[in-house]
């Protein structure tokens, strides 16, 4: 299933600084039904963001208008858990693009970047810096550059590198999954397979 492709991304960014987020909290096990992966915004963070009443928590940053934008960015340990892919569907439905964090976990990493969110690893020092960059003005923007592999505190100027499979990176910026790679390739494919001996 293609998404959208991902080269450059300057946005503002949603601060959670919350350490070892599991996969049940980013979206509960109640809510695993359904296999289309559309409609799992609504219920992201659910149990954090709604009272039981379905009323929204006040003190959540989600529920702030002051907090918006295409960056969701963690504490350390994001996506622990289980390996649903659920979770990554339900950052992606409600519109985030990219989560920052100082550590992830593999499998909730592998399903981000399979369904075309970026996941971006910094050192603890920056993670503090973005915090502290959206603490000040929720409007700082950060940009995030693909093709460089930079994340950069656009008030500030700090930036930072990070790691990705080229792979991964290639399909990102083509917005393929594994399978849209293998479809760009027919055209390759029929071509070995009409000359291979098998």
């Amino acid at each position: 299933m293609a998404y959208d492709k991902f080269t450059v991304l300057k946005s503002t960014a949603v601060p959670m600084p919350i350490e070892n987020v599991d996969t049940d909290q980013i979206i509960p096990a109640r809510f695993l039904k359904a296999t289309e992966r559309k409609g799992f915004g609504d219920n992201l963070f659910r149990d954090w963001r709604y009272n039981n009443d379905n009323t929204p928590k006040k003190d959540f940053v989600l529920n702030n208008p002051l907090y918006t934008g295409k960056i969701l960015v963690g504490g350390k340990n994001f996506g622990s858990g289980s390996s649903r892919e659920h979770a990554a569907w339900a950052i992606y439905d409600y519109g985030f693009r990219c989560v920052v964090s100082s550590f992830f976990a593999d499998i909730f990493k592998n399903n981000s970047i399979n369904v075309g969110i970026l996941p971006v690893q910094v050192s603890e020092i920056f993670l503090d810096k973005i915090f502290t960059a959206i603490e000040a003005n929720p409007k700082n923007e950060i940009e995030i550059n693909l093709p460089e592999q930079t994340i950069t505190i656009l008030s500030t100027g700090e930036s930072e590198s990070f790691d990705i499979n080229g792979y991964k990176k290639n399909n990102l910026m083509n917005g393929y999954d594994d399978i849209d790679y293998l479809q760009a390739m027919k055209a390759d494919i029929r071509s070995f397979a009409a000359t291979s001996l098998y």
